[in-house]
């Protein structure tokens, strides 16, 4: 069975810098950890902005520019990328909480052979518990999971209802 691995928007906006957390510096290490000990496939979105991003239905409800591409808050931070050099990783940025094109690639990854995918990464409540719902609506029979410790949502409540979601859904949480 092919192993795949979803690193969700560990970029620097989220995790100390526009958009940062306490939670989110917390999971780093755990992510670092998980990202050099994984053994197969990794796909890493970006969520991704461009200057106008105020301007965007997202940006008048969350009015705080972000990952606007080609900035420093935009790039991996910088332990995360470190983890990943070596790594066999394929970049997908998204303009919204979810990537449309992440089940493709997870497709044409697989060959049609059997896969697991874990995912990881930041916003749990947001852009994790949308890529999970994505992908088990396109996978439905793959066995789908997401490591706790190595998310965090806006708040710890959050975290734990988004967690919650995707437990409802048949998604397991590790």
């Amino acid at each position: 069975m092919k192993k795949i691995l979803v690193v969700v928007d560990m970029q620097t906006d989220f995790v100390d810098g526009a958009l940062g957390s306490a939670e989110a510096v917390a999971i780093v290490p755990a992510a670092v950890e998980k990202i050099r000990g994984f053994e197969g496939k990794i796909f890493v979105t970006y969520d991704t902005h461009a200057e106008n991003y105020m301007e965007t239905a997202e940006g008048r409800k969350l009015p705080v520019p972000h990952c606007i591409k080609g900035t420093p808050g935009w790039q991996l931070h910088p332990e995360i990328a470190e983890a990943l050099q070596g790594k066999d990783y394929t970049p997908v940025e998204k303009g919204t909480f979810g990537s449309v094109d992440l089940p493709g690639l997870v497709a044409a990854y697989a060959g049609g052979e059997d896969f697991g995918i874990e995912l990881i990464g930041l916003c749990t409540d947001i852009c994790v518990v949308s890529n999970t719902l994505l992908l088990k609506a396109h996978f439905p029979e793959a066995p789908i999971s997401v490591d706790s410790a190595c998310c965090a949502g806006v708040t710890p409540a959050a975290h734990e209802a988004a967690l919650a979601t995707m437990r409802s859904c048949q998604i397991d949480v590790i």
